[in-house]
Parts: C-alpha cells; sequence; structure tokens
C-alpha cells in the first residue's frame, strides 16, 4: 500500500466529498478525470488523431460493469464528473458508439472506436496500484505523440505514475494550522489548543478557503446527498446489467408509508429509515445517477444515511447543533485512512471503502451528538474494527451484490458505533491509529481475487447471468 507518499499532505472535506456519477469513484469518476487531465496536460498541441485508452488490473477486470469505458469516453469528450447529468452521458455515450468518433474537450473530432481503442488488458499489472491505465496519442500515420499513466487511487484521486515515482506526498502541500498525519497527532491537538475535531479540521479548512465558503460548500454536500435519498426513494424498474435487479428503495418507501406489517410502536423503526436511505443512495449510484463519493462511490449510501438519522430522529426543534460537525469530523477521519492506509476496494477490499465509511459516519454522528474527542475517536475505532477483513467481491463486477444492502448494514453498523462509544467515556484499549493500521496489513494480506476483481467470493459462487 502507498500510504507513506501521503505524510503531511492535506487532504479536506471537499477531497473526501466529491459531487459526481455513479457507479464507482475508483472506476467511473477517477477515470473520467484522468482522461480529461491526460488531454490538458498532453495533446494540446500535438493534434492526435487517435487516442488509445488501456486498462489495467481491478480496472481491467470489473471497468465493464463499473462503466470505466463510459467514464474514458465522457473524459476524453472534455467532461468532468461533477458537471455532467445522467442525460448527458447517454447522448455523448451514444453518438461516439454510433458514429465511432469523438470530439476531443468536446472540440476536434477524431476516430475512436471504443470496442478498439479501449482495451481491458487482463494479464498485466503496474506497479504502484491495481487501477492502472495507460493513455497514448498517435498521428494519422500510427506514430506515438504521448502516452501517460495513471492510477486511480480510491475516492476519485488521482495521480500520475511520474507522480507515485516521487519521495515528496501528493495532495495540497500548503500547511494548515493544525497539521496532523495520524489519530493520536490530531488527538494530541484537540487536547492542546481545547478543540473539537470539527474545530481543528474547520480552522484547517479555513487556511484555503473563507469560513463563509467552506460552509456552504458542507452545506451543497449535504443537499446533494438529500436529493440523492430522495431520487432513489422515487425511482423504479430494474438496475442496469444482465441481473436485472429490481430497485426496492421505493418499495420500501411504500411499505413505509402504509404500515405494511409494521406497527408505529416498533421501536426499531427508525432502522428501517436508515436502510431505506442507504440503499436509495446506492441504487442511484448503481444506476450511474449522481452521487457524493463518501469516501467512495461504492460506500455513497453509509454517511448521508446516518447524516439523515440525526437530522430526523436525534436533533429535535430546541437542539441548534448544525450538521457541519459531522461532516467535518468524518473528513478528519477519512484523511487519516487516506494518509496512513487505502479507501480503495482495489487495494484493500471493502473494508477501505464501507469500513472506512462506517468509521467515519460513527465519528461524525458521536461529534454531532455532543461526544468528547476520545468518544469520537473510540466510535470512529469501533466502526471499522469491525469490518476488518471485508472483502470486494462485486457480482459481474457491477456495484450492486453485495453493496447496495452492504451499504445498508454500515450505516447501520456506524449508528451502534457511535450510541456504543457515548456509552462510555472515550477511554478504550484499541487506538484508532492501531485499527487503521491493522486494516492497511490485512488489505495487504488479503488475495487479489478479493479486491474488485470479481474473481472470488460472491462473484463467483453466484453467476451473474
Amino acid at each position: 500500500m502507498t500510504n507513506s507518499k501521503h505524510s503531511r499532505a492535506h487532504f479536506g472535506v471537499f477531497d473526501l466529498f466529491k459531487i459526481g456519477i455513479g457507479p464507482s469513484s475508483s472506476h467511473t469518476v477517477g477515470p473520467m478525470i484522468a482522461a480529461n487531465r491526460f488531454l490538458n496536460e498532453h495533446t494540446k498541441n500535438i493534434n492526435p488523431t487517435r487516442i488509445k485508452a488501456e486498462l489495467f488490473g481491478s480496472l481491467a477486470h470489473t471497468g465493464m460493469g463499473h462503466s470505466t469505458d463510459t467514464a474514458i469516453i465522457l473524459g476524453l469528450s472534455g467532461y468532468l464528473p461533477h458537471a455532467i447529468s445522467a442525460d448527458q452521458v447517454l447522448k455523448i455515450t451514444g453518438i461516439t458508439h454510433k458514429t465511432k468518433t469523438i470530439k476531443l474537450r468536446g472540440e476536434t473530432e477524431i476516430t475512436f472506436t471504443p470496442i478498439k481503442d479501449i482495451v481491458f488488458n487482463f494479464q498485466d499489472l503496474m506497479p504502484y496500484h491495481s487501477n492502472a491505465m495507460k493513455f497514448t496519442a498517435y498521428d494519422k500515420d500510427g506514430k506515438q505523440l504521448a502516452e501517460q499513466i495513471y492510477y486511480s487511487t480510491g475516492g476519485g484521486f488521482i495521480i500520475s505514475d511520474n507522480e507515485s515515482k516521487q519521495n515528496e506526498p501528493f495532495g495540497d502541500m500548503t500547511p494548515p494550522p493544525f497539521p496532523f498525519d495520524n489519530g493520536d497527532e490530531l488527538l494530541e491537538l484537540c487536547k492542546k489548543h481545547n478543540k473539537s475535531i470539527a474545530e481543528i479540521m474547520l480552522a484547517n479548512e479555513c487556511a484555503y478557503r473563507d469560513k463563509g465558503v467552506v460552509l456552504a460548500g458542507i452545506n451543497t454536500i449535504w443537499s446533494a446527498m438529500k436529493s440523492c435519498i430522495e431520487r432513489g426513494m422515487s425511482q423504479t424498474g430494474h438496475l442496469p446489467g444482465p441481473m436485472k435487479i429490481e430497485r426496492r428503495a421505493h418499495i420500501i418507501a411504500n411499505s413505509m408509508n402504509t404500515q405494511i406489517g409494521i406497527s408505529d410502536s416498533d421501536p426499531l423503526k427508525v432502522m428501517d429509515y436508515v436502510n431505506l436511505w442507504a440503499m436509495a443512495v446506492n441504487e442511484e449510484n448503481a444506476a450511474g445517477g449522481r452521487v457524493v463519493t463518501a469516501p467512495t462511490n461504492g460506500a455513497a449510501g453509509i454517511i448521508p444515511a446516518v447524516a439523515r438519522f440525526f437530522d430526523c430522529h436525534v436533533r429535535n426543534a430546541d437542539n441548534t447543533t448544525s450538521l457541519d460537525d459531522f461532516f467535518l469530523t468524518a473528513a478528519a477521519v477519512g484523511s487519516l485512512y487516506k494518509k496512513n492506509a487505502s479507501i480503495s476496494g482495489a487495494e484493500s477490499g471493502c473494508q477501505g471503502e464501507v469500513g472506512v465509511a462506517c468509521s467515519m459516519a460513527a465519528a461524525g454522528l458521536a461529534a454531532a451528538m455532543g461526544g468528547t474527542v476520545l468518544q469520537v475517536e473510540n466510535a470512529a475505532e469501533i466502526g471499522m474494527e469491525h469490518n476488518l477483513g471485508l472483502t470486494c467481491d462485486p457480482v459481474g463486477g457491477l456495484v450492486q451484490i453485495p453493496c447496495i444492502e452492504r451499504n445498508a448494514m454500515g450505516a447501520a453498523k456506524a449508528i451502534n458505533a457511535a450510541r456504543l462509544a457515548l456509552r462510555g467515556d472515550g477511554s478504550h484499549h484499541v487506538s484508532l491509529d492501531t485499527v487503521i493500521e491493522t486494516m492497511r496489513q490485512t488489505g495487504i494480506d488479503m488475495q487479489d481475487k478479493y479486491k474488485e476483481t470479481s474473481k472470488g467470493g460472491l462473484a463467483v459462487n453466484m453467476p451473474a447471468c
């Protein structure tokens, strides 16, 4: 794993939470950004007549099911994940497949045949990360004009091959006022300056943008999450792919409205809502809809569901606590995983996606509910400790089974982790740093077939069609 190169890099709220499209942050969002970056950095002055994209590792094995080929077309066409709608996706890719052409940056038309110019390389691996892609530009005579390898390291983060070989960390290197590389350093900062984790994170964010901009940005993220929940609950039909999986969120929502089999006195009815919200988001993700990477798309339903649980069922009219603390705290915890382990299913299995999101959500909820710094750290630790070893084996290479239900389970586990931590005084035997390092080691030891390749587990025991 590549954690050492993240030391002293700053990963903030808007690095961990990005508005984009489904179904995958590493296999859709990342490749779209990489294709766009290749155009802007390597082709502006060379006028290529052909571009080839070659996918390796997990991108090859599950790229078709994760819409990586679609992402490549969109990125080369000049689009970025935060600025494209589902309708545009269908229109642009439909034209490319029909005409066998693509307009680079939406301007210069070249021949582009997806089945020939997007190569799924199932044999070779690149050294830095399983999610690797190579873009090559040619002139009309077939002469190579430019080439670059990029790695999609999870959560929509992209680095080039050259960057992966540098000793310096990548990420924003402008030093924030309260830098921290691990949980112990974060706890020490909170103690020394008498600040909460959210306050430390907000001060760091304000080193790069005005406080009003930070808080408005968090509100935009939360609004996008709520919109995704609402869309997911209203959509009907089947998800894309050969399994023809029926959307369930609207069915659950209707049953909740009509009280089928559930009485108002059911003490666990609130968990039905949490399940509903988490699944609604991940069904939208599986359908290629607009979601917030949190910190990945495969786990995008957990944090919205837990945030809405707090918003709807914990605080009341007299509670002025905002969700700012929730998201700032969750981002601080997520940055620790990004720096010291991984948020990539292809690198560490689903513990790096659902496990990390569960840990982030647990910490955010504990903070929003008034937990102390030590209780918040404990909640984050519990959230990951009980996701250690979670494999990523998507059936058919699609972000559907077990991903959608797994988000519901992750959200429920996050709520329980926060409640368990808040019942204690914050003292515990296993630190957050310990569990993050254990998660990193577990990811290294995990067989590759369980790391987003669809070559093991449910993916082979349950045929996709």
